[in-house]
């Protein structure tokens, strides 16, 4: 099962989109999916029309069952949604013993997903460190723009600090330049820029594209919305790219869940 956080401190560089789009994508290639919205705003629910009686509040701090909050949006894909109370779980969690890892003990026993696709908050926050505690890759969106380019050193220090500070192993496994205006001068240098500095993890960008920002008013990803548009286009490729990353993401979480298991026999 790869966990995969979609995230960057700025916000309004196509995160939502961006969690949206490749889970629905993966979803068509059957590969089953699982989205949690950790997102107080609830924006990957209003994408999809979404909603639940219970959502991820209560899995976090009610204590409830992790199968009555999952909501079925489709075949092979199913969301944990959230609301506008999700912003009072920071500030109880901040008592709470183990606060960052609250998220791996919730979801300790999930197994029947082939993806787990974290919708982030804009922020640095405790919700943000859960999920990337609780992943195993990260895929940061960054728009082709000044305060997008310096939003990715930030997230990319931010990541290598969490690793240190808390022995873990999370991977950035693709940077996603996003609303990309190829008419423009500045989106073009970005790129540029943004390739040259992280060429091996750069994926194609995501194009500026109206379709894409009409999709969640359907409450339809945009290979419903219009299959045959330049964001399904962009997209598609992008899902075709995590797919043929699939085996070595595997083998990289098992090995990581191996030397865990081996420090914790040791340290017994």
């Amino acid at each position: 099962m790869r966990k995969i956080c979609v995230i960057n401190q700025k916000g309004g560089v196509a995160k939502t989109t961006t969690v949206v789009n490749i889970a629905s994508g993966l979803s068509r290639q059957d590969k089953k999916v699982l989205i949690l919205d950790l997102d107080a705003q609830g924006n990957s629910g209003t994408c999809l029309h979404a909603a639940s009686t219970k959502d991820m509040f209560d899995l976090l701090i009610e204590g409830a069952d992790i199968r009555e909050c999952i909501t079925h949006l489709g075949k092979n894909l199913d969301m944990i949604t959230s609301k506008e109370t999700l912003t009072k779980a920071e500030l109880i969690l901040v008592g709470e013993q183990n606060r960052e890892k609250m998220l791996c003990k919730k979801l300790k026993d999930l197994k029947d997903y082939d993806y787990v696709i974290m919708d982030c908050p804009p922020s640095l926050g405790l919700l943000n460190q859960n999920a990337m505690l609780y992943a195993d890759e990260a895929i940061i969106p960054v728009s082709t723009d000044i305060l997008g380019y310096e939003a990715l050193k930030k997230i990319i220090r931010a990541i290598t600090t969490l690793n240190h500070v808390f022995d873990h192993g999370l991977i950035i496994s693709k940077i996603v330049p996003t609303l990309y205006d190829q008419r423009l001068t500045l989106c073009r240098e970005i790129l540029d820029k943004i390739r040259s500095e992280y060429y091996e993890l750069v994926a194609e960008p995501i194009r500026i594209n109206s379709k894409l920002k009409e999709a969640p008013r359907s409450g339809k990803s945009i290979f419903s919305y219009d299959p045959f548009s330049r964001g399904a286009e962009d997209y598609k490729r992008l899902v075709q790219v995590i797919m043929q990353d699939e085996q070595r993401f595997i083998d990289l979480a098992q090995t990581k869940q191996k030397m865990v298991k081996i420090r914790a026999e040791i340290s017994n």
